[in-house]
């Protein structure tokens, strides 16, 4: 068992240097072809990589505080494949109260997974973390009116619970069928 994990592990791992390799020559050859963008390009990438440095260990030391402090049970109770509408409503909330880039809720989405988070659910967290924030809705309601907020705030938590629901189901059969081989 321990073996087929290793080598389950491994396969992520070279699929993403491929793919950074890949993503990196992109950008040399994009930079060759218009040199004028390099120091763009350069900065650009300098401001994320420190704002990544200052941000992840704090992520990193919650997360683990997170699996430390939170049982198990807590999760699958919550988020769990039981959890039915309150898990929906609980993973709109915590993907929507804080404000910050997206790559920080990934490292929360893993640990959630972990500890028995149903995927409906951490699809549904990580939308709203990229499509749903109080203080962004604080600024269309100031510039763009409640009609507007409301009905693009609807649209999307329906359309970010249909999506969840759906990757779901989608992995679900592909799970079936993988078993049924």
């Amino acid at each position: 068992m321990k073996t087929n994990l290793k080598a389950h592990q491994k396969k992520p791992t070279l699929k993403s240097w491929l793919f950074l390799t890949a993503g990196v020559i992109f950008t040399v050859v994009l930079l060759i072809i218009f040199p004028d963008r390099q120091p763009a390009v350069i900065k650009s990438s300098g401001q994320i990589f420190w704002e990544m440095l200052w941000i992840l260990p704090a992520v990193m030391l919650l997360i683990g505080l997170f699996a430390v402090w939170v049982p198990k049970e807590v999760i699958v109770k919550l988020m769990g494949t039981a959890s039915g509408i309150r898990g929906i409503g609980l993973s709109l909330l915590l993907g929507s109260l804080p404000t910050g880039p997206l790559y920080v809720a990934f490292p929360m989405a893993a640990a959630l997974i972990k500890k028995g988070a149903r995927t409906s659910n951490i699809v549904i967290f990580l939308s709203a973390w990229a499509c749903i924030k109080i203080p962004q809705e604080m600024v269309e309601l100031q510039f763009l009116g409640a009609r507007f907020m409301a009905l693009r705030l609807g649209l999307t938590i329906i359309f970010v619970i249909i999506m969840g629901v759906s990757i779901e189901k989608i992995m679900e059969a592909k799970v079936t069928q993988k078993g049924k081989k």
